[in-house]
């Protein structure tokens, strides 16, 4: 294979940006070069689901060139999707994304996919698997934060990060009750879930809750992430090829 394994990232609305006159759709340039880096070609996808409501069937024409996904971080995930209430701290909310990022990741879970999910990336496929969130971990802050985190030492996280890796963390929402097949992999010292895998996924999937695009440039284990969604992309278009 010559070409780049083609990294789908849906884009998060911005109401400003600089150097544009009007509301943008963005990706964080760390995250985009961390998959550059890692050998894949990110490419932006712009979220269509007017009124909260998508066509399952036209996501799924639209990524027919995706040889992976990266699910990234933003706003908060609404808690309607899981069933819950809003709480007072919720920010950043829309339900377009919400309702584009849920079928982009059920998408790629039901035809396999290689999936890396990132913090809120982490919590949409934790409720699109029938899962539900921590509204607001409260005292446990995990806002610009940097730690060390335990793995499992089975887990196919540790084997890229190690069983203590240290992680650029940003939420305030986090994993509740895990969705269908989901385990838990990676702890912080207070006892919020930092990583699942998925038990029988069709494909490659690995959610995490920090964001390792933070120190991917200097962090080898972090950048290791995307360097495992990449390979996993290739080893897909090879075989499709």
């Amino acid at each position: 294979m010559t070409r780049r394994p083609l990294i789908a990232i849906p884009a998060r609305f911005s109401a400003s940006a600089s150097a544009l006159r009007y509301a943008a759709d963005v990706t964080a340039r760390a995250l985009a070069h961390a998959v550059y880096a890692a050998g894949g070609e990110p490419l932006a996808v712009h979220p269509v689901a007017p009124g909260a409501e998508v066509d399952a069937t036209e996501v799924a024409a639209r990524l027919w060139y995706a040889d992976g996904v990266l699910l990234p971080g933003g706003g908060d995930l609404a808690a309607r999707w899981a069933g819950q209430r809003a709480h007072a701290t919720e920010y950043d909310v829309d339900e377009e994304q919400d309702a584009f990022d849920l079928a982009v990741a059920r998408h790629a879970l039901g035809v396999g996919l290689p999936l890396l999910a990132i913090c809120r990336g982490n919590q949409v496929v934790n409720v699109a698997l029938g899962g539900d969130l921590v509204q607001d971990l409260g005292e446990r802050t995990h806002r610009h934060v940097v730690q060390e985190i335990a793995v499992a030492p089975d887990s196919v996280l540790a084997g890229i990060v190690g069983t203590t890796p240290t992680i650029s963390c940003y939420h305030h929402q986090g994993i509740g009750r895990p969705g269908r097949g989901l385990r838990a992999v990676a702890h912080a010292a207070d006892g919020v879930v930092e990583a699942v895998e998925l038990d029988g996924a069709r494909g490659w999937y690995l959610g995490v809750q920090w964001h390792p695009e933070d120190t991917a440039a200097t962090d080898s284990a972090q950048a290791g992430l995307f360097g495992a969604l990449v390979e996993q992309a290739r080893l897909r278009a090879c075989s499709r090829a």
